[in-house]
């Protein structure tokens, strides 16, 4: 299952939610993810991402995507842990996996395809497919995991043809 919603005024005029949905679940396919999965993103504005960031990481300051994981992975893409707890990890009405809450500015959607000279498609799906690598158990703390994640975001993309131009 994938919720979508918009707390914004600023529009996309791209069929954002056919991206989304598109790249979620190559995404999930990507990490060979065993489950149904749910996942629920909010695209917000500016203002509204940086108070999330603030009130959730201290910092004051807006950013492209935020991710909040339901799994802690002990290795990434290696979902035998949710086995061990499936009342915590599980919908219990629908038996999906809560993989966790992905948040996205639209206006870092709009700015970052302007600054890297691509499209807002691929800036869109370029946001989900790495916020889905983060609610998947990777991470980009130093630079071997910054590199591990940008091949296998890459890899996403090109499957879904949103490749640079």
């Amino acid at each position: 299952m994938l919720n979508i919603d918009i707390e914004t005024p600023i529009e996309l005029s791209i069929p954002y939610e056919e991206i989304i949905s598109r790249t979620v679940e190559a995404s999930a396919d990507f990490v060979q993810c065993p489950y149904e999965i749910e996942v629920n993103v909010l695209l917000v504005d500016n203002d509204s991402i940086r108070e999330i960031n603030k009130e959730q990481r201290d910092i004051n300051a807006p950013t492209d995507v935020l991710s909040f994981p339901m799994i802690d992975f002990d290795n990434p893409q290696d979902f035998s842990i949710v086995e061990e707890h499936p009342e915590e990890y599980f919908n219990s009405e629908s038996g999906e996996l809560i993989l966790g809450d992905i948040v996205i500015s639209v206006e870092k959607v709009i700015e970052q395809a302007q600054a890297y000279g691509h499209s807002l498609e691929r800036e869109l799906a370029f946001l989900t497919a790495h916020s889905m690598l983060h609610l998947s158990g990777y991470d980009h703390i130093d630079d071997n995991e910054r590199l591990i994640m940008e091949e296998k975001q890459e890899t996403i993309l090109n499957t879904l043809g949103y490749t640079r131009l």
